[in-house]
């Protein structure tokens, strides 16, 4: 049960941490039939569609087919900012130089010291660990 809850809470943390909503989960079928359309109008496979839509020819894919607009605001994981995630590197520390010098414990005077029991139930063994007969 322990491992199943621990599978299912790091999942849990990888969907967040990738920003998949069910909004997204929903133009799944969008997704599809726009990647069948590029296979069958361009000759694209599916590498070069996400590289075309979500890669490093997103611009141009967007400049060259400004009819594709609608269609293309319509797929998923289009509507994510990241801008949230650097605002938590923000410290105000200061950093001191000064090195304090380290005291030798034989130094230090104590005022520790045993002092062997005296009661009567140490005597007797009664605090002592069973003996073996």
């Amino acid at each position: 049960m322990v491992k199943l809850f621990s599978i299912l809470m790091s999942s849990l943390m990888l969907v967040q941490s990738v920003d998949i909503t069910f909004s997204d989960i929903g133009q799944l079928d969008e997704f599809m039939e726009h990647a069948n359309y590029h296979a069958e109008k361009y000759g694209d496979n599916f590498l070069v569609f996400i590289s075309k839509h979500y890669g490093e020819l997103k611009e141009q894919h967007s400049n060259d087919h400004k009819e594709e607009k609608g269609d293309h605001e319509q797929l998923p994981f289009q509507n994510h900012c990241h801008c949230y995630s650097s605002s938590s590197a923000f410290v105000i520390n200061t950093f001191s130089s000064e090195l304090k010098s380290l005291q030798n414990p034989e130094d230090k005077v104590t005022n520790f010291y045993y002092q062997l029991p005296s009661s009567s139930m140490h005597t007797l063994g009664l605090f002592q660990p069973p003996q073996f007969v």
